[in-house]
């Protein structure tokens, strides 16, 4: 699995501040411990960056570059900012995103050509948040033929279904995992990829690894190609290399209605198992769903 990490972000309290400073030094730390981890593309997240994001985006990526090899993903609302990454860029580039909204097909899906970069093809549309996964199918479908039409082909595009919070709509969770089971039929040769960690978006900190791992192995049975994921959660990363087995099986047994006796399991699969459960809407959620 190709793991992408979420570490250099315009949201974080060290990062931040530290873009808009231009301080290179807490980048140039990150991006090397984020590399040190084993995940394989650094995301640049500079958000919409609506004052002199094209400087700004030049400068993170010769930044990044300066102590690490490692791919970049260039992620940004602002058309310019993304278009000066990608001159910047010394690799192939991975755009993050191209949504169906005419301003990114319009500005940004001809970039991916013209720059022979890989785009995630973010399922959001005209009229926002796909309802369940029919409309995903259907968003997944026309941007892929949009897409194509440029000469960009399936293989170059990964596909993000959008992942919601299990605080807020489990139904989208679950057209999350229902789509991902189509995508190969409807896209082929289409890769997959998750924003993985806003499925724990809004519950406790302490809480957050568990939801985020579990939907991880949930995802890992649809094949999963690619995650958005904190660099620095060694258990996650160990899973998405496929070392641990155990887990990812009794995880996958349990999406096939096979419930295991609790008491036969260690500490550790109880917790995988308890949060099965609720990611499956099987028990509602709260901050407590561990120690029910």
């Amino acid at each position: 699995m190709i793991l992408v990490g979420e570490n250099i972000n315009i949201i974080s309290k060290t990062i931040g501040p530290a873009l808009k400073e231009r301080d290179s030094e807490p980048i140039q730390k990150m991006a090397k411990d984020e590399a040190s981890a084993g995940v394989d593309y650094l995301d640049l997240n500079i958000g919409p960056a609506r004052k002199a994001g094209d400087e700004l985006m030049a400068w993170l990526v010769d930044t990044v570059q300066a102590v690490t090899d490692k791919l970049l993903s260039l992620d940004t609302t602002n058309p310019v900012a993304t278009e000066a990454g990608l001159k910047a860029c010394n690799s192939r580039a991975l755009i993050n995103s191209v949504s169906l909204q005419p301003e990114r097909l319009e500005k940004v899906l001809p970039m991916v050509k013209q720059y022979d970069a890989d785009m995630i093809g973010l399922l959001w549309g005209i009229e926002g948040m796909p309802r369940d996964a029919n409309e995903r199918c259907m968003l997944a479908v026309d941007l892929v033929y949009r897409a194509n039409q440029l000469g960009i082909p399936n293989e170059n595009i990964w596909i993000d279904p959008i992942v919601t919070p299990i605080s807020v709509e489990i139904n989208q969770l679950k057209a999350c995992l229902d789509f991902m089971s189509m995508l190969t039929e409807i896209a082929p040769g289409c890769k997959s990829i998750v924003g993985l960690s806003n499925v724990s978006n809004g519950t406790p900190s302490h809480l957050r690894s568990y939801l985020n791992r579990t939907f991880l192995a949930m995802l890992m049975k649809h094949d999963l190609h690619s995650a958005i994921v904190d660099s620095f959660d060694e258990e996650l990363i160990r899973l998405a290399r496929g070392e641990m087995p155990e887990i990812v099986s009794l995880v996958h047994n349990m999406m096939d209605g096979n419930m295991p006796d609790m008491s036969s399991l260690n500490l550790k699969q109880v917790e995988y198992a308890k949060t099965v459960r609720v990611l499956n809407g099987e028990t509602l959620y709260s901050d407590s769903w561990l120690e029910i």
